[in-house]
């Protein structure tokens, strides 16, 4: 039997990569004992009702988009025997960095031809489901603002974080892990399920996609002026040994706040009250993932990483679970 594969895509994801994606859909896949179908969003929430509906018909949906389009694709799919594919055009590209799928669409064609099947976990966040990073705090606040705006894209993002720090404050939360009561006075806290938000920004270095666990990441309030040595410890894979920053590894995990509390959803806005309770579910979702012979380099950041000095201060941060 062939194998039936439906491309879902987001035409104004990322910075509008998506105009001709059709076109070499069907060039790429034209000659290939696929049986392909090409779906278009229309609305927020449309990905996840198109790829609700091909669950159990189609062998793969594929998302082609950025990481709400991935989000919105993929949850629908939860618990059932239909693979999720990615075709990362969007502007960050969280789950599909962490995957190693090319950011070139002829190239993430070709990897998806030869997909090996991969099992992955997911994280639910009250009634949300998230494929990759969620979390509250100062990234969620952002995100709340960000979705309002009218110019997307990288810079637009980087320019509302610049405007937006200076005057944002911690906030103290009532958090409970393994039974364990305590308060943390955070920044931000972060869930992940892979390594990264997107863009190369590592939140959690050693997290894996399917080892049955969240990688909780706090970071502490912190002096302003540490932010340039926070970013860096971001981009370098170092934030875990950064003074500022802790991480525990657990399958379930309750925050607590006195007012509503903002969160997001894989970048996604959104309300989760004034208790959000997070777990796991295990390896509840399967995933085309490419070969490792098509893979996608790793962190692009490097190079110019090692030009710049070291401006974080020396030595490792004591992970406990308690603050």
């Amino acid at each position: 039997m062939q194998t039936r594969v439906l491309f879902i895509i987001n035409p104004i994801s990322g910075i509008g990569k998506n105009k001709s994606t059709e076109k070499i859909i069907r060039d790429e896949m034209g000659s290939y004992l696929w049986n392909c179908d090409i779906a278009y969003t229309k609305y927020k929430g449309h990905a996840y009702n198109l790829s609700r509906e091909a669950a159990g018909f189609y062998d793969i949906v594929v998302a082609v988009g950025g990481d709400g389009t991935v989000n919105e694709t993929g949850r629908a799919l939860i618990g059932s025997e239909t693979s999720l594919g990615i075709i990362p055009t969007g502007s960050g590209n969280g789950l599909a960095r962490y995957l190693q799928i090319p950011f070139k669409i002829n190239n993430a064609l070709k990897a998806l031809k030869e997909y090996e099947l991969k099992e992955i976990d997911i994280i639910k966040i009250n009634e949300f489901h998230s494929l990759n990073v969620s979390g509250i705090g100062f990234d969620a606040y952002i995100s709340h603002k960000f979705a309002k705006k009218k110019n997307r894209g990288p810079l637009a993002y980087m320019q509302l974080i610049s405007k937006k720090f200076p005057g944002y404050k911690s906030k103290t939360y009532k958090v409970t892990v393994d039974g364990i009561k305590q308060s943390w006075n955070a920044f931000l806290i972060s869930f992940a399920n892979s390594s990264q938000y997107g863009n190369n920004f590592y939140i959690a270095p050693n997290a894996r996609i399917d080892d049955g666990l969240i990688d909780v990441c706090l970071i502490k309030d912190f002096p302003k002026v540490n932010a340039p040595a926070l970013l860096i410890s971001l981009l370098d894979q170092s934030i875990d040994k950064n003074k500022y920053d802790m991480i525990l590894k657990a399958d379930y995990i309750t925050i607590e706040h006195e007012k509503e509390m903002q969160g997001h959803v894989d970048g996604e806005p959104v309300d989760l009250g004034k208790k959000a309770e997070v777990k796991i579910m295990p390896l509840a979702l399967k995933v085309a993932a490419p070969p490792s012979h098509l893979r996608q380099s790793q962190n692009l950041f490097s190079p110019i990483l090692n030009m710049l000095p070291d401006i974080r201060e020396p030595g490792r941060h004591s992970f406990n679970r308690k603050l």
